[in-house]
Parts: C-alpha cells; structure tokens; sequence
C-alpha cells in the first residue's frame, strides 16, 4: 500500500513538474515562432493561440509578425559629378518566412545588421551613377511653373509673362530624367533582390534628409545669391529701358508743351503789340506834342538812375527836362 502511495505521489509531482515546465505555450498576435528540436527546425508557428511542444526537447524561438522600421545611420556619399552629400536612408520591412531567417541570420539585431549592408550598399551605388539634380529634386517644376511678382515677393509693373521671361534668362536649371522618387525606388528593387535569402520582405526605402556637404552648401548658397542677383540686374535692367522710354516720353510732351505755350505767348505777345501801336497810332495823331513829351517823360525815368556818364546837358534829349518851356 506504501508502494502505491509512493507511486502516486511520484507521479503526481512528476505531472505538476511537467506542468509547471509547460507542455503548452501561447504565440500572441503579432508574433510567430519557429520550433527548434536539438537544434533543427521541426515546425513553423504563424497562427496566434495555445499550442503544444515538447517538454525538455523543443525550443520556441519567437519572431515580430509586425511590421518594423529600419533607421540608418546617415553617410557621406558621392555623387556621378564627385560632389559630397549626406544621405540619411529609413526602412520599413517584416519576417516574411520564419524558417529562412532563422537558418540565415537568428537575431533582430542581425537582421537590422544584414538589411545596413544591403541597403547601405545600394544606395552607395545608385547614388554614385546619377547626378546631384537627380538625387535632389523630384521633379521639373522649377522649370515649368511660370513665376509671378507675387512668388518673387516684388512689387513692379511687369505682367507674368515678361517675369517669367527674365527668369528663364537669367537661371540656367538643368532638367531631370528621373528624380529622388524614383531612385528610391530603383533603390528599393535592387535591396528586394537581396533580403528574400534571409527571409526578408522589404516594404519601402525613403530617403529621409539628403543633405549637401558643407563644401557644397557654400557653393550652392554661392549659386543661389549669383542667380538672385542676376534675376535684380535683369529686373533692374528692364527697369532702366522702360525709366529711359517714358523719361523719353516725358521729354516729348514737355518740349510739345512748351512749343504750343511759346506760340500761344507769340500770338499773345504779338496781338499785344498790335493793340499797343494802335493805342499809340491815336494818341500821336490826337496831340503829337504830348505824345512826344510823355514818351521822354518815361524815357527819363528808365535811364537817368542807372545812368553813370555825365553828358552836356545841350542836347536834343534833355529838351524837356532843362527847356523853360519844356520844349
């Protein structure tokens, strides 16, 4: 009976040891497991819930079923014309097959280890065949898109059209084949190549900043000011043609004017005169001899006070000024 007892608390502990161990284990959402016997992979666990293993022998490796991100750290790269940029890359990504990551690589922290190697390699090289516009810019619209006073921050009396032809006179873009979107994407393709081996499936490749060395920012400043300046000539010139065309007309309408008053003040001056030499015609026939008198009288008060000769007094002229009788 003791035996019995013995044995029924043997196996009684047995079970509450296997228990406590776990025969079970639970795979949450947004995780999957690969199964591990003697370190051979003997089933692949995707769905969420309760599941059985075997005690002791099987390991349950868990992996992120979740969609990660993967941050690079940013670089110094050289583009087709040998200019310096810094280029900062992010990654979204996920394990796509169990299996093949564990065999490959293991670890999370390897893969983010695996997926630098990759990513930062071909961005390397698909930064190093194009040109810098391309890597930059996303498109032609700076090319394209008329300017107007009001984008330029000016006030001037220029339609949009005569703006938009100073502008493309004076800065000199070249266009684009392909642009930054699309490298991203030809970046994306060639890393998807690479990372299905690892069990790996790449979801997208953003470049988060690009950004110019410091070499580089100082020429592109330098470039940036060069052109600002030579859009101010261009306005500047411009702005000197149409001061000198309507200075022109200015002086036009001013000399017109002045000729229609000069004639104006002739015919004036003229009818004047005519009304004048009628107005003296009949004083002179209606009493010559005051008309004569009144005449020295005005002739005497214009030059006597400035007169600084001293003349004989016997003379014609002074006849009504020295003559008793005043003639």
């Amino acid at each position: 009976m003791k035996k019995l007892i013995t044995v029924g608390v043997i196996v009684v502990v047995a079970i509450i040891v296997i228990l406590l161990i776990g025969p079970f284990y639970v795979i949450d959402e947004g995780e999957q497991a690969v199964i591990v016997q003697m370190g051979r992979i003997v089933d692949v666990v995707t769905k969420a819930g309760l599941h059985l293993r075997t005690p002791f022998i099987d390991d349950v490796v868990r992996y992120p079923k979740r969609i990660m991100a993967w941050d690079g750290e940013q670089k110094s790269m050289p583009t087709r014309e040998k200019q310096y940029i810094w280029v900062d890359i992010t990654a979204r990504w996920r394990i796509a097959d169990p299996q093949k990551f564990y065999e490959s690589i293991s670890t999370i922290e390897g893969a983010y280890a695996k997926l630098g190697d990759v990513i930062d390699s071909e961005v390397r090289t698909v930064v190093a065949e194009n040109y810098l516009r391309e890597i930059v810019r996303n498109s032609n619209i700076i090319m394209e898109r008329p300017q107007t006073a009001e984008a330029l921050g000016i006030s001037a009396d220029f339609d949009d059209s005569q703006i938009s032809s100073i502008i493309q006179q004076s800065s000199s873009y070249e266009p684009i084949s392909r642009g930054r979107r699309q490298l991203a994407e030809e970046i994306l393709a060639r890393s998807r190549r690479l990372v299905p081996e690892y069990g790996i499936e790449l979801i997208d490749v953003v470049a988060r900043q690009i950004r110019y060395s410091d070499e580089l920012t100082e020429s592109v400043y330098a470039r940036m000011i060069k052109e600002r300046n030579q859009i101010a000539q261009a306005f500047r010139s411009d702005g000197e043609g149409k001061k000198a065309e309507w200075m022109g007309k200015m002086d036009n309408e001013r000399r017109s004017i002045l000729s229609a008053a000069y004639e104006r003040s002739e015919i004036i001056r003229g009818n004047a005169d005519a009304e004048a030499t009628r107005i003296y015609a009949e004083s002179y026939s209606q009493d010559r001899g005051f008309f004569e008198f009144w005449r020295a009288l005005e002739s005497y008060r214009n030059t006597l006070p400035a007169f600084e000769k001293t003349l004989s007094t016997n003379m014609d002229y002074f006849k009504y000024l020295y003559s008793p009788q005043g003639r």
